[in-house]
């Protein structure tokens, strides 16, 4: 089975879905509109499928000749709220942006879709295809998975792919990585409340922005003495909200912050210590704090088995030469986590950012993001290459 001929003449139809989607992107879990669109390649395909999340995310479901195992090819499909400045011909107009590549992820799943179809006297079990919404906030996946997605039949194995350059390989490569391949991303928010007085009278108050401070600086110290130097972890504070006027020290002030892990025991551990930390200091200084701990995407787990099945398959279509591996994680975080914690599976890298003039190119979520749409067929190649071999 020439895999290769197979996505090559899929190119172009690929290609004009990516853009045709890039004009039209949405937030979050609405995506009325991608999902019409998709519902409607889909119904051209004469494929079996079924909307979940309201409408908003959909599982197709093509069963080969043959029942045997189950497999799912996982693409998200959402956007980010960020004005495009790419001064692309088909760019979005609405002031949303396809600015991680995810036209890009519903587009190949949908050439996939084709060849599968195409293709079902080839398959020996079943091939589930998830059209994800909320990949960027809030999780689309776990929605899914709560309202069927992985059962009936129960999904055996997974396999997705990110384009672009999330993690730095070799450009034109496939990069993976056994293990964790994405940290898991949480946010914390901590209430700190004190007491109000006139500037010049800090004896008469608690002084909640004081406190904010020592908090902040005493949970920089959960990563660089409480946690194993080997690990990796990530925390950080981004918001800080507290005050109205110079000359009064106000009643409460409001942190929020990220934690990235690559451990679920670490990532246990920074949220008891987060909690303890900012109610004793809050406490030695008269004042109170509250902490909200959000367990967001847990970490992203590639099987080590299945990796290596998938990079055998790779090479086995692409070449030998065609797969890198991933030596460093990223800290990002990706909620294709969850699907990954309820069956064995792979998440790997499409390394095809777009290069400008001056070898410039631009990170996920800029507004001048784009991608090279001449490498999607390699990303075609590698999922199809690990479905088609899965099921035979």
């Amino acid at each position: 089975m020439d895999i290769l001929k197979l996505v090559k003449e899929k190119e172009e139809k690929v290609i004009k879905i990516r853009r045709d989607l890039h004009q039209i992107p949405e937030l979050e879990l609405e995506l009325p509109k991608t999902m019409e669109y998709i519902s409607k390649v889909l119904d051209e395909i004469g494929v079996n499928y079924k909307k979940l999340l309201n409408g908003n995310a959909i599982v197709v479901q093509i069963d080969g000749e043959q029942k045997g195992k189950c497999i799912a090819i996982r693409a998200d499909s959402d956007a980010l709220p960020v004005v495009e400045k790419t001064g692309l011909s088909f760019a979005s107009t609405n002031g949303n942006m396809h600015a991680c590549g995810h036209d890009g992820h519903t587009a190949m799943a949908l050439g996939a879709c084709m060849i599968l179809n195409e293709n079902r006297d080839k398959l020996k079990g079943t091939v589930k295809i998830f059209f994800q919404p909320g990949e960027e906030t809030p999780g689309g996946a776990l929605p899914m998975i709560e309202e069927g997605c992985m059962e009936n039949p129960k999904v055996d194995a997974v396999i997705g792919l990110h384009e672009g350059c999330l993690i730095p390989i070799e450009y034109g490569k496939i990069g993976v990585k056994s293990g964790a391949i994405m940290a898991s991303a949480d946010i914390f928010e901590i209430y700190v409340k004190g007491k109000s007085s006139h500037a010049a009278t800090p004896h008469l108050s608690a002084d909640p922005i004081v406190v904010s401070s020592e908090i902040v600086l005493g949970l920089q110290k959960i990563i660089s003495r409480e946690i194993n130097p080997i690990s990796n972890a990530v925390l950080t504070i981004g918001i800080i909200r507290g005050g109205t006027a110079h000359n009064v020290i106000p009643e409460s002030v409001y942190i929020k912050g990220t934690v990235r892990t690559l451990d679920e025991k670490v990532r246990e551990f920074i949220a008891k210590r987060i909690e303890e930390i900012a109610d004793g200091i809050a406490k030695a200084y008269n004042c109170k704090a509250e902490t909200i701990y959000h367990f967001m995407y847990p970490v992203v787990m590639n099987d080590e088995k299945f990796t290596e099945f998938f990079i055998e398959n790779t090479k086995e279509v692409l070449g030998e030469d065609s797969v890198e591996i991933i030596k460093n994680p990223s800290m990002g975080g990706e909620d294709v986590a969850y699907f990954l914690q309820r069956a064995k599976g792979t998440y790997f890298m499409l390394s095809n950012p777009k290069i400008y003039d001056g070898d410039k190119i631009y990170p996920h979520h800029h507004s001048k993001f784009d991608v090279e749409e001449s490498l999607f067929y390699k990303g075609m190649c590698a999922v199809l290459g690990t479905v088609f071999k899965y099921l035979s």
